[in-house]
């Protein structure tokens, strides 16, 4: 049988938009997810509550959710179909946020250094679901899949557009990913335009 979950991360509402994506909450339904899965940066519990309206619901504390402390994990390890999967938002310890931020403004993006970030927190994982960058990636690096459904809020950047991923998870040890887009609409700053 097999387990599709559905991954959202870095939803920033209110801090980032002032609403969910409009689309997001209808292309979760058209997956038809046994789980989804939020990255963190969820900022405010209503969030969750939406999703929950989808399929159940498991998340991590991103460094933005600080109505979360005490509540949600900062890592969280699942199985799902006998594969082990490792669940986080991808800024590490405080020291390494910072470390990161400098990085980020002096060299910009690096998928390496987002990995190197994750593999710390877990070993014998074969899935490795995170968020924070906004980028989108779903990556096989020595039989270990990467992935990051970029943000279903503000793309990596001004050019990019919010997104959600796929997960289909086999009892054959297989595990499928996919980048969704959420099309042509970003945040203006008041309310979700379409910008063709």
């Amino acid at each position: 049988m097999v387990k599709t979950v559905a991954v959202v991360a870095d939803t920033h509402v209110p801090d980032r938009v002032g609403v969910l994506h409009p689309d997001l909450i209808a292309s979760l339904i058209m997956v038809r997810p046994n789980l989804i899965l939020h990255c963190g940066d969820i900022c405010t519990p209503g969030v969750l509550d939406a999703l929950r309206q989808v399929a159940p619901v498991e998340a991590v504390r991103g460094n933005r959710d600080w109505l979360f402390v005490g509540v949600l994990p900062n890592v969280r390890h699942l199985e799902i179909n006998g594969i082990n999967v490792t669940l986080l938002h991808g800024h590490g310890s405080f020291l390494d946020y910072w470390i990161d931020k400098w990085r980020y403004i002096r060299h910009g993006y690096s998928f390496k250094r987002y990995t190197r970030m994750a593999r710390k927190v877990a070993k014998n994982t074969k899935v490795f679901v995170f968020g924070h960058t906004h980028h989108p990636e779903c990556v096989w690096e020595d039989n270990v899949l990467m992935f990051n459904p970029g943000s279903a809020s503000v793309g990596p950047n001004r050019n990019g557009f919010p997104s959600f991923g796929i997960l289909k998870f086999y009892e054959n040890d297989i595990v499928e990913g996919k980048i969704q887009s959420l099309g042509s609409l970003r945040w203006d700053g008041k309310d979700w335009s379409n910008v063709g």
